[in-house]
C-alpha cells in the first residue's frame, strides 16, 4: 500500500531530521553538539564570512547554546569529528572514518591519475615526498612547503607541493589536524583519527547498505536518487539496487507538494508514521539559515517542499543578480519565508542589514518583524558585534 504524506507533515519530518524542531534554547554542551552533528550527519564548511562561517552559523541556527570552542575541541583535540568530502568539504563524525575508507580507496584508483596528468611528470615523486616530509617532521600547512620564487593565485596555479597535499588528503592518508586563519594544517591520518575509530575495516557490502540506509533515516523519506546524493559517497545505481534489495523493510511514499506540482513517489522506512505524532512543531520564532544548511543543500527538493526557490549568487556577476552576493534564508515555524542580505561589520561593531524579502503571500506583520529582529539581535551577538544596524531602504522590497 502506498502511502500519501501531505506537504505539512513531510516538511515537519524534515525540520526534525535536519536538527531543526528541537527548542533552539536548550543547553547544548560539548556532548550534545556531537550527538547533533551525528544526527543531521554533516555540517558543510565554507570558507566565506560575510556574517558568519557556514559550519558555526548551520550550528547555531539549531542552538543558540552552541559554543564555538566545542566544535574545536571535538575536531582537532578529542577527534571525534574529522574534516572530509560529502557533496563539499564538510565537517563529520569520526564514528563515520571506516566508511570513508570506501570513498578514500575509490578517490586512490581515479583522482591521482587526473592530477597527474595536470601537473604532468614528477607528480608521484611529489607526493611521496611531501607525505614523507610530514611522517618525518610533522604537521605542516600548503604554504610551508611552497617552493621558492612560485607566485600564488588560486587553484590553477598551485604549486606540485599543495597539490601533493590535497591528493593526499582526498585519499585519506593525510587528515586536517586543525585550522589556523582557516587554512589547513596537515598530518598523518592515523595521528588524527583516534585508534578507534582509525581501526577497522567494513565489506563493501556493508559500506553501501550503511551509506542508504543512514542517509535515508536522515532524509525522512526520499527517492534513491537523493539517498545517494545525501553522502556522496555511492551511486543512483547502486542506491536503487539497495531500495530493490530492501523492499521488505521499506514503505511506499508520496509526498504533496508544495508548489502544486506532481507528488513525488519516495521510500521511507516501514512503520515511520508511528512516531509522526511525537514530532514536535518548529520554534515559531524566525530563524536566518547558512546558505550552506543542509535543510537547502538540495535545491530542487527544497522548492518541492517549502516553495522556495533559492540560489547563491556569489559567482553571478553583480548586474545579473536577483538578489544579493550572499543572501540568508529565513525560516519561520515550518515554512521558508523570506531571506535578507546582510553582512557583519566588525570594525564598525554592527551587523549591517541591506535588505529584506519576503516570499510571496507572506506579510510583513509587526509581530513577524519583531520576532526577525529578536533573531538578528541574536546572530550580532553570536557573531560578536554590537548592534544591528538597518541600512537606508532595506525595507523597500516590503512595500
Amino acid at each position: 500500500m502506498t502511502i500519501r504524506l501531505s506537504n505539512r507533515d513531510a516538511r515537519r519530518i524534515f525540520l526534525a531530521k535536519q536538527g531543526l524542531s528541537a527548542a533552539p534554547h536548550r543547553a547544548l554542551g560539548k556532548e550534545g553538539l556531537l550527538r547533533l552533528i551525528h544526527d543531521i550527519g554533516f555540517v558543510q564548511v565554507d570558507s566565506i564570512a560575510t556574517v558568519e562561517r557556514a559550519h558555526h552559523q548551520i550550528l547555531f541556527s539549531r542552538n543558540q547554546t552552541y559554543r564555538r570552542e566545542h566544535l574545536a575541541e571535538l575536531l582537532e583535540k578529542d577527534g571525534e569529528l574529522f574534516e572530509h568530502w560529502t557533496h563539499d568539504a564538510s565537517i563529520i563524525p569520526s564514528a563515520f572514518f571506516i566508511y570513508w575508507k570506501h570513498r578514500f580507496q575509490w578517490e586512490s584508483e581515479t583522482i591521482r591519475e587526473r592530477w597527474r596528468k595536470w601537473r604532468g611528470d614528477g607528480f608521484d615523486a611529489s607526493c611521496d615526498e611531501t607525505y614523507e616530509r610530514i611522517a618525518s617532521n610533522g604537521a605542516v600547512m600548503s604554504r610551508d612547503l611552497k617552493e621558492d620564487g612560485h607566485q600564488s593565485g588560486g587553484w590553477w596555479n598551485w604549486h606540485p607541493s599543495k597539490t601533493a597535499l590535497e591528493v593526499l588528503w582526498r585519499q585519506g592518508r593525510l587528515a586536517i589536524a586543525r585550522r589556523e586563519n582557516f587554512q589547513k594544517v596537515y598530518d598523518l591520518t592515523e595521528r588524527v583519527i583516534p585508534p578507534h575509530h582509525f581501526e577497522g575495516e567494513v565489506t563493501h557490502a556493508d559500506f553501501v547498505d550503511w551509506a542508504c540506509r543512514s542517509a535515508l533515516e536522515r532524509l525522512g523519506f526520499a527517492t534513491h536518487g537523493e539517498i545517494a546524493a545525501f553522502w556522496d559517497l555511492v551511486s543512483p545505481d547502486e542506491a536503487k539496487a539497495w531500495v530493490a534489495a530492501h523492499r521488505d523493510e521499506l514503505a511506499d511514499v508520496v509526498i504533496e507538494s508544495a508548489n502544486g506540482g506532481k507528488p513525488r513517489p519516495s521510500y521511507a522506512f516501514a512503520g515511520f508514521l508511528d512516531g509522526l505524532g511525537d514530532i514536535p512543531d518548529p520554534p515559531a520564532r524566525v530563524r536566518v539559515l547558512s546558505p550552506f544548511d543542509p535543510l537547502l543543500r538540495d535545491r530542487n527538493r527544497t522548492e518541492r517542499l517549502f516553495d522556495y526557490f533559492y540560489r547563491i549568487e556569489v559567482f553571478v556577476p553583480e548586474a545579473k543578480r536577483e538578489y544579493g552576493y550572499y543572501v540568508f534564508p529565513l525560516l519561520e515555524s515550518d515554512r521558508l519565508i523570506g531571506r535578507i542580505d546582510m553582512k557583519a561589520d566588525r570594525k564598525g561593531g554592527s551587523l549591517d542589514v541591506r535588505r529584506l524579502w519576503l516570499e510571496q503571500g507572506v506579510r510583513a506583520s509587526s509581530g513577524r518583524l519583531e520576532r526577525l529582529m529578536a533573531e538578528l539581535d541574536r546572530v550580532a551577538r553570536f557573531t560578536g558585534v554590537e548592534r544591528v544596524n538597518l541600512l537606508e531602504g532595506w525595507n523597500a522590497a516590503l512595500s
